[in-house]
């Protein structure tokens, strides 16, 4: 199965959603405003958001139909998507000069963070860069062994303590070391307890303060790891990890299950950050640049082309 189609079957459930919202709407011959209402308000209940929900229906207003048929709607609605996907479809690249590029990864426990290093750090080995994982989630052993596991699937080297380690004292290693080697990119797990506790904010602004003195301009991405099937409460732990810690962009994972995808068009539209990749599997690569096409037409239940 490619990873459009375990795309598609990740959004099949967001498809559905709209579908199931939009029944009976493609019925009436003409788009009053009552017709109008009625397709903002099934968009808002797939999970698509109102700042969304309402810029769709202002350009559906704007056609010109004969009548409305699901097809045509469809096709609007997999257009109108891609407008606001297509500006946040940013690849994550690696500038940072001295060496290492840091990439701070940062996101709630269960979201997929550290399967999501793991894969990074494969993706980025394909394009040839040197790659450090650091085990910066030391509250959870479980969290150590498993970027271990992926550092040796993939063929990258971990730096790792014990359980309970300072956190900013591995960073300031993993920069170290891999200064040390030439390597090209230092890539940070961290911890991921729940983000309205005040301590791991705290730590959060350590590891930066160490990574600032080694160098001014590190971490060079803030990427925050988001967990598709958590709908709506994905917009909440963006507000508060964009104000706490300076997220420069996102990656949203599992993709290929029982997905609630509309809140990608709700955090593209809200917050403009960057969407550099999503996770449409388990394997070292299933993380796949960010599409915006692809993505508005498994929203809107279309083909892939």
């Amino acid at each position: 199965m490619s990873w459009l189609d375990r795309l598609r079957g990740g959004f099949s459930k967001t498809a559905e959603k709209v579908a199931d919202n939009l029944t009976g709407l493609t019925s009436r011959a003409a788009l009053d405003t009552s017709t109008l209402d009625d397709i903002e308000e099934a968009l808002i209940a797939s999970d698509i958001g109102p700042e969304a929900s309402h810029r769709i229906r202002e350009a559906i207003a704007r056609q010109k139909f004969e009548r409305l048929d699901e097809r045509g709607l469809r096709s609007i609605l997999a257009e109108e998507i891609e407008k606001i996907l297509a500006p946040v479809a940013k690849p994550l690249d690696v500038w940072g000069f001295p060496r290492p590029h840091v990439i701070l990864v940062i996101g709630v426990n269960g979201s997929g963070k550290t399967t999501t290093i793991g894969k990074l750090g494969h993706w980025l080995i394909e394009q040839d860069y040197g790659v450090l994982l650091c085990a910066g989630d030391t509250f959870r052993a479980a969290a150590i062994e498993q970027l271990q596991i992926w550092g040796e699937r993939i063929g990258a080297p971990v730096i790792s303590g014990k359980e309970g380690a300072d956190p900013a004292g591995l960073v300031f290693d993993g920069v170290k070391q891999a200064t040390a080697q030439g390597i090209d990119v230092l890539v940070v797990d961290t911890a991921g307890r729940m983000q309205n506790k005040t301590h791991l904010m705290e730590e959060l602004a350590k590891i930066r303060r160490v990574l600032g003195r080694l160098n001014p301009e590190a971490p060079h991405d803030v990427v925050l790891v988001l967990d598709a099937t958590t709908g709506q409460n994905a917009l909440s732990q963006v507000e508060v990890f964009r104000e706490t810690a300076n997220v420069t962009g996102l990656i949203m994972t599992k993709l290929d299950g029982t997905a609630r995808g509309g809140v990608l068009v709700a955090a593209a539209e809200r917050f403009g950050l960057p969407i550099h990749a999503i996770g449409v599997g388990e394997r070292a690569d299933d993380l796949r640049p960010f599409d915006a096409r692809a993505v508005a037409r498994a929203i809107a239940g279309l083909p892939p082309e």
